[in-house]
């Protein structure tokens, strides 16, 4: 294990304390190292939709990890390939990211909600060679092979059938890669820590989504924020759990990859739709210990709840994705017994700042401090920084470890990102001068909603498509649940009537094309929108008139 102790929280300006290994395989590191200490500890525990729990060992974790590495290796997969993976929360997707690793090759997550234009776009972006799915996910890309056949993707791995693929395109069994493959003395790639490992894909306001590419060194940058928000889970019990996608950095680098670190259990539920009722009972039947929940799904929470809710085996609670807000904090305090220990990050360089309760640093309404080990400041506009109490943009010093290596393909885009050393997140906070940062809000066009982060540009583009839409304005409206919700303002071409029919057949449009998130929970009909004299559309005009 990489030896990272847990410094005591300082002032935001300290001094990076990293010293970083040369070498360091995120495979290796979250199946192989926890199997060689504790082989028949569980690693996870699938629950099936009936409630039905089953376990794999850490042994079992590295053995078919190891085994779909060799597999893939085989066919020619080896060093920098793309590997995407598109899978609902359980063992294979540990697998499959923990093998993609041991190759040095490039874990591409996609969410599960991603329909056929989402899914097209990531994939050429990257240029996956490899994608592992499930049978939905077969049926996805053979609707979408039909229509445009993919020019990188050289096979697919199904983990339960759909064994008739997309045409033009093998589907290979996962099963038997990752259990009956011979290993014939595999070992994981002896891999740097700056090597490419994971690209997340991110969403931005002036393009389409980019991909945020992480070196192995990611996970390293993410155990001190794993350990300040979660510890104590020194005892053989202890079991982890989100409803956060594992897709996303927040179910990926939050939960499950540190914990497999630690060799600690994780719990994976493969829900389609957040459900505040089933939260409680998966947390009460399976007696889990440690949780991250964003602040929409808390709220959802509190507002199912019924008075005080006993979850005696419940340690800690972790929340991040979005603001927090005291409210929140207070119900999970008085109704649980628990103090929120809410974080921050993004996509591009997570677990940066934070609250423990455990060690003192806790505060209603304030994300909290800079976690161990991150140098974060509140710049003002020209890049110095702010007084206390003086609002500024959020930045994070670029020698952190869960800094990305680049933006897939995009070289001005990630120069625009740094400033004198410093990662500009985007995103607007004041610190106090206890030293506390509390967030404020986006400086750009991000839409907020529910955890995600959400770029309008993609979902105007998918609005553009629609035969009865000539311009499309996205932008994110204050939402009390959700902190914001996807408002689309349109333009219908001559002959198209303003209806209700029409706005569910364009929500309903893009649903089916995006993901069930980025959909316009509300469409506004217009006759013109504003636009800059070189034809830009002024998305902070539709904002100020609809907050």
């Amino acid at each position: 294990m990489v030896d990272l102790p847990l410094l005591a929280p300082g002032p935001s300006s300290t001094a990076s304390s990293w010293t970083l290994p040369e070498m360091f395989n995120i495979g290796h590191a979250c199946a192989d190292s926890p199997a060689e200490r504790s082989p028949g500890r569980t690693a996870i525990i699938d629950i099936a939709a009936d409630g039905t729990p089953s376990r794999i060992d850490f042994q079992t974790l590295s053995d078919r990890s190891s085994r779909l590495a060799a597999a893939l290796k085989q066919r020619g997969v080896g060093r920098g390939d793309r590997i995407a993976i598109l899978l609902p929360q359980g063992r294979n997707v540990a697998i499959a990211h923990l093998a993609g690793y041991k190759l040095g090759a490039i874990a591409v997550p996609l969410a599960q909600g991603f329909q056929a234009d989402a899914l097209d776009y990531r994939l050429r972006d990257a240029g996956a060679r490899v994608l592992i799915t499930n049978a939905e996910g077969v049926a996805k890309i053979a609707r979408l092979h039909r229509a445009c056949p993919l020019a990188d993707l050289d096979f697919i791995v199904s983990t339960d059938g759909g064994m008739s693929g997309a045409p033009a395109l093998p589907v290979l069994d996962f099963r038997a890669m990752a259990e009956d493959t011979p290993l014939h003395g595999f070992a994981p790639e002896a891999t740097h820590c700056d090597d490419p490992a994971l690209m997340i894909y991110t969403s931005g306001t002036t393009g389409q989504p980019k991909g945020a590419l992480h070196g192995q060194r990611v996970l390293i940058g993410h155990l001190p924020g794993f350990q300040y928000s979660h510890q104590p889970f020194d005892d053989d019990g202890a079991l982890f759990w989100t409803p956060s996608d594992w897709a996303w950095a927040g179910g990926l680098l939050n939960v499950l990859l540190p914990a497999l670190y630690f060799g600690r259990t994780v719990m994976a539920w493969p829900f389609t739709k957040f459900d505040p009722n089933t939260a409680f009972r998966l947390l009460a039947e399976h007696q889990v210990s440690h949780v991250f929940i964003p602040p929409t799904a808390l709220r959802m929470m509190r507002a199912a709840a019924e008075g005080r809710v006993l979850l005696p085996h419940l340690k800690r609670l972790a929340s991040a994705g979005e603001a927090l807000g005291a409210e929140t904090y207070h119900w999970a305090r008085d109704a649980l017994g628990l103090h929120v220990d809410e974080f921050y990050g993004q996509t591009e360089c997570n677990y940066v700042l934070g609250s423990s309760f455990n060690r003192g640093v806790s505060k209603a309404g304030a994300i909290g401090k800079a976690i161990p080990g991150a140098r974060v400041l509140i710049l003002d506009a020209d890049g110095n920084p702010s007084r206390p109490g003086e609002q500024g943009q959020i930045a994070v010093r670029s020698d952190h470890p869960a800094m990305f290596l680049q933006y897939w393909g995009l070289p001005e885009a990630t120069a625009a990102k740094f400033r004198d050393g410093w990662m500009l997140t985007g995103d607007l906070g004041v610190m106090g001068a206890d030293g506390y940062i509390s967030f404020v809000g986006r400086d750009d066009d991000i839409i907020t909603s529910a955890g995600y982060r959400i770029g309008p540009v993609e979902i105007e583009d998918c609005l553009l498509k629609h035969p009865a839409i000539a311009l499309a304005a996205v932008i994110g409206k204050p939402d009390p649940l959700r902190t914001e919700i996807v408002k689309a303002f349109v333009v219908l071409k001559p002959g198209f009537d303003a209806s209700a029919a029409l706005k569910g057949d364009i929500q309903a449009f893009v649903r089916e094309r995006l993901s069930v998130y980025e959909y316009p929970r509300e469409i506004e009909f217009a006759a013109s929108l504003p636009m800059t004299t070189t034809g830009k559309i002024m998305r902070r005009v539709l904002r100020d008139a609809t907050s």
